[in-house]
């Protein structure tokens, strides 16, 4: 069984978006009163009383400024929660946010979007990363929430 790594927003790239988010915004940092909002800089649900932010971010966009590929259209951005100062990161293995039905979203070396797999319950995680990397075409994933179709991590080929 391979195992599949769930990449957190890069530290480099929460700095950025820390200053002025993808939309040229600056962030500001609220006190979570109530806890669990996804965060995407350590990947687990916030804890109350922690200072997080809501950012925009366009994940597609930053990986295809790196990569040379051109989305077009495919280019997209949203929210995503982070903490509001710097933190560890993750700290442990698996894959986070698998609680909910979730989207695996494939993406080609231009960007563009191949298809997705609803994903229903943890157990079909492997299953559906096992399946979309078996197509070579697929050059990155992104895990989206189904509610809103937000931008949770991204996995690439092991």
């Amino acid at each position: 069984m391979t195992t599949y790594i769930a990449r957190p927003v890069h530290p480099s790239v929460l700095k950025e978006l820390r200053s002025a988010d993808d939309s040229g915004r600056a962030m500001v940092p609220v006190i979570d009163d109530e806890g669990g909002a996804p965060l995407r800089c350590c990947l687990r649900r916030s804890e109350p009383g922690e200072r997080i932010a809501l950012v925009s971010y366009a994940p597609l966009r930053r990986w295809a400024a790196r990569t040379g590929a051109d989305p077009g259209a495919y280019d997209e951005q949203g929210p995503v929660f982070v903490h509001a100062e710097e933190c560890a990161g993750p700290d442990g293995e698996g894959l986070p946010f698998v609680n909910a039905h979730r989207t695996v979203r494939r993406y080609s070396a231009e960007g563009h979007i191949l298809g997705g797999r609803l994903v229903e319950d943890a157990d079909g995680f492997d299953a559906a990363f096992e399946e979309t990397f078996d197509d070579p075409a697929v050059a990155l994933v992104h895990v989206r929430a189904v509610e809103y179709g937000c931008f949770l991590y991204e996995v690439r080929r092991p």
